[in-house]
């Protein structure tokens, strides 16, 4: 029988908190257990601590999970937090993401200063985000804007806009959502014209391999639509090679014991895509996914990242 507290690996930005309470409460009402059962351990990473250049130049996805990674193989957490879409689509041998909560809204918001809406905004406005996928897709719609590197927490990017340093910014629906800041939304964008990135919405729970003991803890919050999209989500992910470098989106919806998926890439530009879209049966999510990524690199050829420039 558990005597420790379990303990939850988080970064500390209000977000990720956030995300691990979500899953300390969900686990406490699966599990009827109180809250002096779970500590939150909170971690800085690199990618935290390096916020004056992309996360491309900086060395991708990783960034976030390094710090939390090591500590599971320590034993110095049972597992850890993480939005799903910040996370390499390779993990380190003996650590697996073993549970996903329900997902939250997958889209983009944008919020505007000067225009509402994104089709709105005048020509040769300024628009800040961090995403390489987010940069593309506004280069995409609206050639004729300006789009600038712009990272940060979330209430650093609002107050950025609300400065005037840019017209406007894009962020998660759902990470709005976890901080009860939906209010700032001036638009929604659908995921059939402005595709979110793979895993958006998702947090997933990584833990090592073989640990019996939390897997059966954490499989009572895992929810099934949830790990089947995000499964084949990060399959045409990694088919692709994807990382914070690449310009890649990506979906998943499932309807009964059916999945379909729909993915692209995008140049940096925005002046080039290849697309595809497919659906199958759910238990074959993973390979699905795979098979999505195989076809858009196939359609791309072997140019298409080496024009990128």
């Amino acid at each position: 029988m558990q005597t420790k507290p379990f303990r939850i690996g988080t970064r500390g930005s209000p977000l990720a908190l956030a995300q691990a309470h979500e899953a300390r409460d969900r686990l406490m009402s699966a599990h009827g257990l109180p809250e002096e059962m779970f500590e939150i351990v909170v971690l800085t990473t690199r990618g935290d601590r390096i916020t004056d250049r992309s996360l491309a130049e900086i060395g991708g996805k990783g960034l976030f999970t390094e710090e939390l990674e090591a500590k599971l193989f320590a034993g110095d957490l049972d597992f850890a937090v993480h939005s799903a879409k910040d996370m390499p689509t390779i993990l380190p041998e003996g650590l697996h993401l073993s549970a996903y909560l329900p997902r939250e809204d997958i889209r983009d918001a944008f919020i505007g200063r000067t225009a509402r809406k994104l089709v709105e905004l005048p020509s040769g406005a300024t628009v800040g985000s961090s995403s390489l996928r987010r940069q593309a897709l506004i280069r995409r719609l609206r050639p004729d804007i300006n789009v600038i590197t712009f990272r940060g927490l979330v209430d650093t990017r609002l107050r950025k806009v609300e400065d005037g340093q840019v017209d406007a910014t894009l962020l998660a629906v759902a990470g709005l959502k976890r901080l009860g800041k939906v209010g700032v939304i001036t638009e929604l964008l659908g995921p059939e014209d402005f595709p979110p990135a793979p895993a958006q919405g998702a947090i997933g729970l990584e833990s090592r391999i073989g640990d019996a003991r939390v897997d059966d803890l954490l499989a009572a919050v895992n929810d099934p639509v949830a790990f089947d999209t995000v499964s084949c989500e990060r399959a045409f992910l990694a088919a692709l090679d994807g990382s914070c470098r690449t310009p890649i989106a990506g979906y998943a919806v499932c309807e009964g014991d059916r999945i379909r998926f729909s993915g692209l890439i995008v140049t940096p530009d925005g002046s080039r895509e290849h697309g595809t879209t497919i659906d199958g049966n759910r238990r074959d999510a993973t390979a699905l996914g795979h098979l999505a990524g195989t076809d858009v690199r196939e359609q791309a050829g072997s140019g298409f990242f080496d024009d990128w420039g």
